[in-house]
């Protein structure tokens, strides 16, 4: 470093000095400030290595030979469920598990994680896996595309659940760009690695949750390849990956039959519930061994009850549960709200937008609370919020000319084809 200057001078030669020694000490500590930013940088690349690099190999020793499958985990572990909780995006967390077991959910499924993230981070596990010992029969879900990841991932979970279950479902574009999910059904060589790994290393069984192809036969062929590979139970969504939103159709519960009839393992049917009678009807249908309701549990989560519980209700429990025994992220108890009182709030503008700005549950109670006032005085708002009618012609208006007037009409019709997807 330049030592402490001397008095000041007149003199030009001592100025340039000054000038000089002062560019040194800005260029040392350019130099120190770079190097302290490299090691730490370095320090950074290093550690992420480390965390993101593939796990070990497991050794044939760490195999696990003896445990229930198929059947007979089916019987004594799961107690032979008949009701399903699908697994749900943002959807199906610890409270609105515990909710749908009280009213008739045999089993239940978690949200579906990433495995690599799940695998290396502690906040995301952390944050996105809670569980309680009554929240049981429990199946954990997880995307992957890498087996090694995929099973570091469910040795985290193995000890607080019943089964690991791989996603072979989700059709959506989040999922294509991540090849996994529905897409992955195209690279069975992976899938069968993704299934054998759980199957010969984990200390709970391995589920899958497929969609099905164009081709009933390539269907078929996967279903025996996932059982081949190690499949424990199969849950079949009788539809393809390019049936989803407004183009949703029905599903295709021959197929479900006709797997059910052609494999040794339980069969679960995903697809065409809408109410309660529809559980015994597509029982009936395939033979299945139970059944999975995804979109209607979430606008009635007493739907494998039977009975018949005004929405409100419903909203007020939830909320109680959320607030007093589990607590959650207020953004997915408000995603529940809208789901449960989303007939009411269709008719209520003013109260749906009311719900997107609430900031606590209390304010939450209050727009449920005016809900049911509304009703009972016989009063109705508009049609449509004004947030869904906007959203509604601004996709209209992209798929039209410019000029084109788009009516209120146009919009209701649109909204009404309109099918809100959570499902994977």
């Amino acid at each position: 470093m330049a030592q402490d200057h001397p008095p000041p001078s007149d003199d030009p030669k001592y100025e340039e000095q000054l000038e000089e020694e002062d560019e040194e000490d800005a260029e040392e500590i350019d130099e120190a400030e770079a190097r302290k930013k490299a090691s730490s940088l370095e320090a950074r690349r290093l550690y992420l290595e480390q965390r993101l690099a593939p796990p070990p190999v497991p050794q044939p020793s760490e195999m696990v030979l003896d445990k229930l499958g198929g059947y007979e985990f089916f019987d004594k572990v799961l107690k032979k469920p008949k009701c399903v909780l699908a697994p749900m995006v943002d959807q199906s967390f610890l409270a609105f598990r515990m909710f749908t077991r009280k009213y008739g959910a045999d089993l239940c499924y978690t949200p579906m994680f990433h495995s690599k993230t799940f695998s290396h981070d502690p906040t995301y596990r952390k944050k996105n896996f809670t569980t309680v010992p009554e929240d049981r029969p429990l199946v954990v879900q997880f995307c992957a595309n890498e087996p090694l990841f995929l099973l570091k991932a469910a040795r985290y979970v193995e000890d607080r659940c019943d089964a690991v279950d791989i996603n072979l479902g989700c059709p959506q574009n989040i999922a294509k760009k991540g090849n996994y999910g529905a897409f992955l059904m195209d690279s069975p060589d992976i899938v069968y690695e993704l299934v054998s790994i759980l199957h010969k290393y984990l200390k709970v069984p391995v589920f899958c949750k497929m969609r099905i192809f164009n081709d009933e036969e390539k269907t078929m062929n996967f279903a025996k390849m996932l059982e081949a590979a190690g499949c424990q139970l199969l849950t079949v969504h009788g539809r393809t990956k390019e049936q989803k939103g407004h183009v949703q159709g029905v599903a295709n519960l021959d197929i479900i039959k006709r797997i059910k009839a052609e494999l040794s393992i339980p069969v679960i049917c995903n697809g065409n519930i809408q109410e309660y009678e529809d559980v015994q009807k597509n029982l009936d249908i395939t033979k299945a061994d139970g059944v999975m309701s995804a979109e209607t549990i979430l606008r009635n989560p007493a739907i494998f009850s039977g009975k018949k519980i005004h929405p409100c209700d419903l909203s007020d429990e939830f909320l109680d549960l959320c607030e007093t025994k589990y607590p959650t992220q207020l953004k997915y108890v408000r995603t529940h709200i809208l789901h449960i009182l989303k007939d009411s709030f269709d008719y209520n503008a003013d109260l749906r937008v009311a719900m997107g700005k609430v900031r606590n549950i209390p304010q939450m109670r209050k727009v449920v609370n005016e809900i049911r006032d509304r009703e009972k005085n016989g009063q109705k708002g508009s049609v449509l919020s004004d947030i869904l009618l906007r959203e509604k012609r601004a996709a209209i208006k992209a798929q039209k000319a410019a000029e084109a007037v788009i009516t209120e009409k146009e919009v209701i019709e649109s909204y009404n084809m309109f099918n809100e997807e959570g499902e994977t």
